[in-house]
Formats: C-alpha cells, sequence, structure tokens
C-alpha cells in the first residue's frame, strides 16, 4: 500500500498486492448469474389456469417492504457458473413461486392491505443469539438483498450455517507499527443486551455515533448496533433522532458486502422518518467497486505502469458473489457519498491522509469535486481518486499531529475521526481472519493517538478484531 505524508517518493502503489489473490481471480467477472443464497435451481411455477377476459393474470405480489429501494435496471451478462445452475438476471425480478391453491387473481382497487407484523432479525452464516422466532421465509426477487428485510434478514445474510459461493477469505501483509505511547478508550466486549442510546430532549440534533470499517461482516454489524441500542431485536432503527455516521469500506474481504449496503440504505431511510438520519462516507473500496464494476479490465494509468480495476478489485478482496448482486441502485447510493463531513467538532473522513487537500480548501469543494470526477466516468480519473485515498498512515510518527492539525486548519473541527489503518497493525498486533495460532488480536475500542487529536475506528474485523461503532465525544 502507499503511505501517507511524510512517505515520498512512493515505491509501491495501491495496484501492488497486499493480499492474496483469490482463486476466481483468473475467470472474469460475469455478475448477475444466479441466486447467490443457494445453489438449487430455482423452481419453476406451474402454469396458471387461464383468468376471465377482463383481467391479466399476474404473479402473487411479495409482501410490502419498509423503506424498500427499487433495483434499476441492469443489462444481463453471460453466467459464469456451473451449467446445472439456471442463470437469473439479478435486475429481472423473478415471480414468486404459488403457495398449494389455486391461482391468485389480479388485486382489485381497493383500500392498501395492512402491512404484516414487523419482521423478526434471523442471522445465517454464524451461530447468533435467538432474538425472536423466525417467520417462514417470504419468496424474493433473486439477487435482492433489500427486499430481503421481509424474510427476516436485516440486510442479506446467508443460509444458516452457509458460507456464500465464491467467498475468498484474505490474508494481509500491512506494516506492523510498534507504538507504546497511544491510548484505547475502554468498549464492551461481551454483547451486551439492547442499550438505549442518550436521551434527547427534542430539541436540536440527537447522539452521535460512528462506525468503522465493516468489509462485508453484516452479523457484526448487526450485533454491534444492537449492543448501542440503535437497532431493534428485527434489526430496524430504534434510536430515534440519533445520528449515525459510517466511515466507509462495506465490501470486499467479508462474507456479505451488498447485504451490508442494503442494510444501511435501510437504515438510513428509516432513521430519517424517526427523526434522526444515519449517513455513509466513501471509502476507497467503494471506490474500487464503482470502478471495478464500471471499468472492469479497461486499463489505467497507474503512475507505475498498467493497472486495471478489476485486478486490483480481486487483489484486496474483491468477492465475486458481491459483484453477482450489485445493482445500479448499489452504484448511484455509493456514487454520492461524501468523502469528508464535519460533525459536533470533529472532522469525518475515511482514509488516515492528507490526500482530501488535494481536491479543495472546503469540505464542500472536495465533496463536490470527487462527485464530478465519477459522473465524468473517466477511468483515469476515477482511479487516481482510489490511489490518493487508499493513501495510509499520514498521522503517526512524528509528522503525525502536524499532518492532523493541516487538515483541521483547513476544514474545521478538533479532532479526526477515521477508519481504513487497521488497529491491530498500528498497536503492533498481529491477527490472521481464521485466527490460526492465536485468538485474534486484542481490540478493546477506538485508538486514540496524534497527541489525541485523531481516532482510528477500524478494529480490524478482517482479522477477528472488533467491528466498532461507539459515541462521539469520547471520554478519555
Amino acid at each position: 500500500m502507499t503511505q501517507g505524508a511524510g512517505q515520498e517518493p512512493v515505491v509501491r502503489t495501491a495496484t501492488l498486492r497486499d493480499f492474496r489473490v483469490p482463486p476466481y481471480a483468473r475467470v472474469p467477472v460475469q455478475g448477475h448469474a444466479t441466486d447467490p443464497t443457494t445453489t438449487e435451481p430455482l423452481r419453476v411455477p406451474p402454469p396458471a389456469e387461464p383468468a376471465p377476459p377482463e383481467h391479466t393474470p399476474v404473479a402473487a405480489p411479495a409482501a410490502p417492504v419498509r423503506a424498500a429501494v427499487p433495483a434499476a435496471s441492469v443489462p444481463p451478462a453471460t453466467p459464469a457458473v456451473p451449467p446445472a445452475t439456471p442463470a437469473v438476471p439479478t435486475h429481472a425480478p423473478v415471480a414468486p413461486a404459488p403457495m398449494a391453491g389455486p391461482p391468485v387473481p389480479a388485486p382489485m382497487a381497493g383500500p392498501p392491505a395492512p402491512a404484516p407484523a414487523e419482521p423478526t432479525l434471523h442471522l445465517g452464516r454464524r451461530t447468533a443469539p435467538a432474538y425472536a422466532p423466525a417467520p417462514a421465509p417470504l419468496p424474493a426477487p433473486a439477487g435482492s438483498s433489500i427486499v430481503s428485510v421481509a424474510t427476516g434478514h436485516p440486510g442479506n445474510a446467508f443460509p444458516e450455517g452457509g458460507m456464500p459461493e465464491g467467498y475468498t477469505p484474505t490474508e494481509r501483509d500491512l506494516p506492523v507499527i510498534n507504538r507504546g505511547d497511544t491510548v484505547q478508550v475502554p468498549v464492551a466486549t461481551e454483547p451486551t443486551p439492547t442499550a438505549e442510546p442518550a436521551p434527547a430532549n427534542g430539541e436540536g440534533p440527537g447522539p452521535l455515533y460512528v462506525v468503522g470499517d465493516v468489509h462485508g461482516y453484516l452479523d457484526e454489524l448487526v450485533e454491534a448496533l444492537r449492543a448501542q441500542g440503535l437497532i431493534d431485536a428485527n434489526g430496524s432503527w430504534a434510536a430515534g433522532n440519533a445520528r449515525l455516521w459510517f466511515l466507509g469500506d462495506f465490501t470486499d474481504r467479508g462474507p456479505d458486502g451488498i447485504g451490508v449496503i442494503d442494510l444501511v440504505m435501510r437504515l438510513s431511510a428509516e432513521a430519517a422518518a424517526a427523526g434522526g438520519y444515519c449517513k455513509a462516507l466513501m471509502g476507497n473500496h467503494e471506490l474500487l467497486l464503482i470502478g471495478a464494476k464500471r471499468f472492469g479490465d479497461t486499463p489505467v494509468n497507474s503512475g507505475a505502469g498498467t493497472a486495471t480495476f478489476q485486478a486490483a478489485w480481486l487483489l484486496n478482496g474483491g468477492q465475486k458473489h458481491d459483484m453477482d448482486r450489485l445493482q445500479d441502485v448499489h452504484l448511484q447510493w455509493m456514487s454520492r457519498l461524501d468523502a469528508v463531513v464535519r460533525e459536533d467538532d470533529h472532522l469525518l473522513l475515511h482514509s488516515d491522509t492528507t490526500a482530501y487537500l488535494d481536491y479543495g480548501q472546503t469540505i464542500e469543494d472536495v465533496n463536490d469535486t470527487v462527485h464530478e470526477i465519477l459522473n465524468r466516468n473517466d477511468a483515469d480519473e476515477v482511479w487516481d481518486v482510489f490511489r490518493k485515498f487508499t493513501k495510509r498512515f499520514a498521522f503517526r510518527d512524528e509528522g503525525g499531529p502536524q499532518a492532523v492539525q493541516e487538515l483541521l486548519s483547513t476544514y474545521g473541527g478538533s479532532r479526526i475521526v477515521h477508519g481504513h489503518s487497521p488497529i491491530p497493525y498500528l498497536l503492533g498486533q498481529v491477527g490472521t481472519e481464521d485466527g490460526e495460532g492465536n485468538s485474534g488480536p486484542l481490540v478493546d475500542g477506538p485508538h486514540v493517538y496524534a497527541d489525541g487529536l485523531a481516532i482510528a475506528m477500524d478494529g480490524g474485523v478482517t482479522m477477528a478484531g472488533k467491528l466498532l461503532v461507539v459515541q462521539l465525544p469520547l471520554n478519555g
């Protein structure tokens, strides 16, 4: 990885591998092939009886979903799956298989049907607490993570005890920094009963929370949000007018990146309806995924030879099942994320780098410039933003406080809160994703450093660390 301020000249570039190549790296990514949650052929509904001439037979409508976002149409691609599995483009919703009984005629005009009871959270992939009995799964369009809320998932968790096809755990070789002059703020390490956010008097904004890098670990995210009282047992927003900021990097490396995005999108709508908000910043992995989808194997000028977004995405933990389920609605949402914000005298950004200064002298200028670059859809320009936002470690060592002050004096605020660089490496701890040889790195809470001016929030969930959700300001 490239280094931060004070680390020039750059010797390595962001295209160099710092994770092992997944087994499918030799196969071109051809998404939208099949339902990632099953390996069984999709059921073909039996032919329905002819309907009266005045009515057109239609499939029974799916149960209403809270704050569902319509999936945009995506051109179909050649499936990259075994022939035994029928290809189903994710942009074309599949009519749900009919239940036993006579065909359901088209609904007549009339008052809307009452909404079903709140879905119950049912997490897959790992053993999770039984919050409540899960209702029977409802049919859902293939490839849609958003509608899976109705089936009991907060995002799009995978089947009980199973890993998604194409999920590849990744190894890391980021440099280990041994430091003894930093402090950590304790955060509860054991699951706790649902807490209640700090009470608000109804006037002004509610309490402020931030979330570190998620990288596809949906189950861990749901558990951490519940522990802070931000969502309820059903995975719905439960924090009233609280404010929640995600610091970026939702996908890659972990098992359900698209499910994470769908959860954040849904919570954004629910929080706004409750008088609060749930927002997100753009991380370097959002830029990487956008580039891999838009530009694929198109060569870009990396500054150190030819590179492609798809190769860089695969080398940095890109997961085929995420690409298979990626839809236009996800791309549009990611493309509109801001790069920098200021909340309650905290300057929030994803990467611990001063490269943001290259895009403007105000927060508005930085965000507008990044959005304009993405809208121009130029592969080289997008690559340059990705490359700069991948830099790290600008706030460490002797020049760290000065680098932080440069950003604060330009954009305002008294402290920087960032993700991107895993805390275990900043603390000199080493861990692997599968936990071989140890129980994982010890991460008790955010990492406060650079003379107390910077707070690192990437707890290293990808290496069995901790997915951090904390309330600001920190005490200590």
